[in-house]
């Protein structure tokens, strides 16, 4: 046998052995994804996302807009679920329950040097496939800025990654089972 010929066996061999590969990989089902996100699309295929209102005493009344839009968007970005208006596979659910701010540092000549911004969320979530993972639950997160800051001018920054939080820890505790 001359070379040409060893060659071209184990070159096909290694076609061989790749072709088994991706047929192996090509016939597992893959539940998970980049995203972390645990969905049997098999048997969910539909999520239902209700509009979080604010019950908090202390409003600003962009805030549910920004985070209503942020909660469906991380999981229309982040799965192949289909929202609807009703009967979703998955629901999710709940209100803005807390938004408040309070000194965090002090100067020492006892002004306040800086604040905290902090944001909580109470979630119901059903899923209609397996109710054993249907919770009740909260979700806070927090944001700190110098107080030589105007408020008016970081407000919206500070929601924003507050919402960003939020709805990470929502979509993690719903359909990625952290």
């Amino acid at each position: 046998m001359d070379l040409t010929n060893k060659k071209r066996r184990r070159c096909l061999g290694v076609a061989v052995a790749l072709t088994a590969v991706v047929a192996v990989l090509l016939s597992c089902q893959v539940k998970y994804g980049f995203n972390g996100a645990s969905i049997d699309y098999s048997k969910t295929k539909t999520i239902q996302i209700a509009d979080f209102p604010i019950r908090s005493s202390y409003v600003w009344a962009p805030m549910a807009s920004i985070f209503n839009n942020e909660l469906k968007d991380i999981f229309a970005n982040h799965t192949r679920l289909t929202q609807v208006k009703r009967n979703g596979d998955l629901k999710i659910e709940g209100e803005i329950t807390q938004y408040s701010q309070r000194n965090k540092a002090v100067t020492a000549e006892g002004t306040s040097a800086q604040a905290e911004l902090s944001m909580t969320v109470n979630v119901r979530f059903t899923n209609n496939a397996n109710h054993s993972e249907d919770f009740e639950r909260q979700f806070t997160a927090t944001a700190s800025f110098e107080t030589t800051q105007s408020f008016t001018a970081v407000q919206e920054e500070l929601v924003t990654q507050m919402v960003e939080d939020i709805a990470d820890q929502i979509f993690n505790a719903t359909v990625a089972n952290w």
